[in-house]
């Protein structure tokens, strides 16, 4: 009992604080330390861990609960694969920590998620949730900055994620913003060739519109990369990922294996 009131302790202390946590108390079920910061996650378990799905949110306002928002999507993804589905809360969003990171909308940042060290944070993520369920493979899903980083990724760390759905992201951060920024065409040639990646857009995104990801996708193309082009029709940016369009087409991507 004493255990437990602790425990619930910790969490409340969590929503209260500007989340600096450590290692140490970076505890529970739904709590994983790793690069750095304590991020809370939620997981529906499937009949084998061979290959897992790990959702990755976009830009929110500070503080959101995302995963009051993800971890349906994770539960609908994981009733369709039987795959275990882990839906994650960057930090500064539902419980996680802000040790080192802020949130993607925070006062005075800008374009965090196009920053290499940021990247390779969720990198050292996606590697400690890989290792803490005994996964061979990863599926990705992405939307909007989750999708920008997530693609990143595929250059930054080629043996990482083997499926990719990405769902209104950008891909050339260059054409929209200047400084010491990266995306996936920086590192595009690094990406494996035997990885499969899923492009999906909104015909009515606003945020990120068609052409971006219908451009890059002949990019993508041209570079080797196995790749497919999915449509929306009357998608607006907002839950983009979530369309049965999207749901019905990363299932496919998936069974292709």
């Amino acid at each position: 009992m004493l255990k437990k009131f602790l425990l619930l302790f910790v969490i409340f202390i969590f929503s209260l604080e500007a989340k600096e946590i450590t290692k140490e108390q970076c505890i529970g079920d739904n709590f994983i330390f790793a690069g750095g910061e304590c991020i809370e996650y939620r997981v529906f378990e499937g009949d084998t861990n061979d290959e897992i799905i790990i959702i990755v949110h976009g830009t929110w306002d500070e503080g959101t609960n995302t995963l009051g928002r993800y971890a349906p999507f994770a539960e609908t993804m994981n009733m369709n694969t039987d795959l275990t589905t882990i839906a994650v809360a960057l930090p500064g969003y539902s419980n996680s920590s802000t040790n080192n990171f802020t949130a993607l909308a925070h006062k005075g940042v800008k374009n965090l998620a196009a920053k290499k060290e940021y990247i390779l944070f969720l990198g050292e993520l996606i590697k400690s949730l890989k290792d803490k369920f005994e996964a061979k493979k990863v599926a990705y899903i992405g939307h909007s900055a989750g999708a920008m980083m997530g693609a990143t990724l595929m250059g930054l760390k080629p043996d990482l994620i083997q499926n990719i759905a990405l769902a209104g992201g950008r891909y050339d951060i260059h054409k929209e913003e200047k400084g010491d920024l990266i995306s996936l065409i920086d590192v595009i040639d690094n990406v494996k060739k035997d990885a499969n990646f899923l492009f999906i857009y909104g015909t009515k995104d606003e945020i990120s519109k068609p052409e971006v990801t219908k451009s890059f996708f002949k990019i993508a193309k041209k570079k080797g990369l196995n790749a497919k082009l999915v449509e929306v029709k009357d998608a607006g940016h907002i839950d983009l990922d979530m369309t049965d369009t999207s749901v019905e087409a990363i299932i496919e991507l998936l069974e292709e294996e």
